[in-house]
């Protein structure tokens, strides 16, 4: 049975602000950003211990997966079955604060 993927607001946030700075660029490559990372993470509706462990997470329950220059940081719920999308982060950027 698959995991069901929560957004989190920032989350959201952080990917609808990558995919407007791309579309103001390049229409073209802001649809397939948009594709790649919807793609990533549907996968991990099926396989959510993909993505290695967050190694800077205090708590040890973050981990991420990339899509491209993206980073995708997650925390799963095996009791709940979900896969809780924290941020979509730019790898080129400093590292991300992520909530406790």
């Amino acid at each position: 049975m698959d995991f069901a993927i929560v957004w989190t607001e920032p989350a959201l946030a952080d990917f609808e602000c990558i995919i407007q700075y791309i579309q103001t660029r390049n229409p073209t490559a802001a649809e397939s950003v948009r594709i790649s990372i919807l793609e990533t993470v549907e996968l991990l509706a099926r396989f959510p211990l993909i993505g290695p462990r967050y190694e800077r997470d205090r708590t040890g329950r973050v981990r991420e997966i990339l899509c491209g220059v993206y980073r995708i940081f997650y925390r799963v719920d095996e009791s709940g079955q979900q896969v809780e999308i924290l941020t979509v982060w730019h790898g080129f950027r400093s590292e991300p604060s992520l909530p406790d």
